[in-house]
């Protein structure tokens, strides 16, 4: 390759994650890597068609190569550089606030770990209709290349907002008249039970830690997922897929 690969979150690799970054932000690749045998498969010579047409570079690799790039990720034969574009952060909140028609649907996930649980959230978001997704900068995960193909193209669609003090940004997401709805096992109202149709912020703990004391303190309501088996949790993504979409449904027939 043409060098060595110092910040491995510059890139995003696999199929489905970098057409999505080619279809919905071109402009932010500067380069394109793909495999040498990229001619005997439509997908990968159908991202270096778009590639070209974009005026951005390609350059044939080995396979071992991109696995060595990607220190073993499942790249399917293709690597490309992203520019560096500065993160959001809470003032790219207010202004997106401000520039919204409709009632704020935020998803807030207070220090997730794990870069699947965090790609996984973002695709269920952006396919419910989440406006932006917050999540504190130190402690947590952030956009990386696990991440953006977990997603599977919704990083370049949905605004990632972080931040330095979450609790600040609670504060000034309820001075802007919305509702902080925390999901808690310990919650004494049903998520069904509630009325998520308005302005409102979804939040959600980390793995295994649920919710911080002070996040939980800016919280208007506490909610908990009805659990009729005999498990006593679920995996963070899946009870956020459960909260966004019923908000969905409220929200859709409302």
């Amino acid at each position: 390759m043409k060098e060595p690969i110092n910040d491995l979150n510059e890139y995003v690799y696999g199929l489905h994650a970098v057409m999505a970054a080619l279809k919905m932000n071109a402009g932010n690749i500067d380069e394109i890597w793909l495999s040498s045998h990229a001619g005997k498969n439509k997908r990968l010579s159908d991202i270096a068609g778009l590639a070209r047409a974009s005026h951005i570079p390609v350059h044939p690799v080995t396979h071992s190569e991109l696995d060595m790039v990607t220190d073993g990720g499942r790249h399917q034969g293709v690597v490309a550089r992203l520019k560096q574009e500065p993160a959001m952060h809470e003032t790219g909140l207010t202004g997106l606030l401000a520039g919204l028609d409709q009632d704020p649907f935020l998803l807030v996930l207070d220090g997730i770990q794990d870069p699947h649980n965090l790609g996984a959230c973002i695709r269920t978001a952006n396919a419910a209709g989440v406006h932006a997704i917050i999540a504190p900068k130190d402690r947590a995960v952030g956009i990386t290349p696990v991440v953006r193909k977990v997603a599977s193209g919704a990083v370049e669609a949905t605004p990632f907002i972080q931040v330095t003090n979450l609790a600040r940004t609670l504060r000034m997401m309820k001075d802007a008249g919305i509702w902080i709805i925390g999901l808690d096992e310990a919650g004494e109202t049903l998520l069904f039970d509630i009325d998520l149709s308005g302005s409102i912020a979804l939040v959600l703990g980390a793995e295994g830690k649920g919710l911080r004391r002070l996040t939980r303190e800016h919280c208007d309501f506490i909610v908990n997922i009805p659990m009729a088996g005999s498990v006593e949790s679920l995996n963070v993504s899946v009870a956020a897929g459960i909260c966004i979409y019923e908000a969905w449904r409220q929200r859709r027939t409302s």
